[in-house]
């Protein structure tokens, strides 16, 4: 069930839009931002916005940021465009990989960490990049990741 706050930010993004549905993507994030991922109260949000479950859920399944079962207190996004993979994505995801214990998809056992990989990040010419939670990090090496991870522990 939305919670009161979930309905009000809700319904000022609405307010911003010249149809209900078209805050539906906003209104994903904003359950999200609340819960950290979107579950079935999706047919509430939907019904909220004038829209089907089915609508919403095609919405919220084809954008990759909008994690439809629960994720890690950090979600780690690993990007595996062809500029990443140029520049080492594949040493860069074994080594987080080993370093957390966890393969791409899954989320370390103390729930800290999931690791996620993403089609783009739009920072070819820093490649190997990686976005944990809202920042981006930049070219990547073993070393640098250590330092990132520290900030999150």
């Amino acid at each position: 069930m939305l919670s009161e706050d979930e309905k009000k930010e809700i319904e000022a993004e609405v307010k911003h839009c010249n149809h209900r549905q078209a805050a539906c993507i906003e209104a994903l994030k904003i359950v999200q931002r609340h819960r950290g991922w979107v579950s079935d109260e999706i047919t509430e949000i939907a019904a909220l916005l004038e829209m089907t479950a089915e609508e919403l859920d095609s919405v919220a399944t084809f954008y990759n940021l909008v994690f439809r079962k629960p994720v890690g207190r950090h979600v780690i996004l690993v990007c595996d465009t062809v500029s990443c993979w140029v520049m080492g994505y594949e040493h860069i995801r074994e080594y987080l990989s080993d370093r957390l214990d966890i393969g791409l998809g899954e989320t370390t056992a103390d729930g800290r960490f999931t690791m996620l990989p993403v089609p783009c990040l739009g920072a070819c010419d820093r490649a190997p990049v990686m976005m944990i939670d809202d920042e981006l990090h930049t070219d990547l090496n073993p070393e640098k990741i250590d330092e990132i991870l520290k900030g999150y522990l």
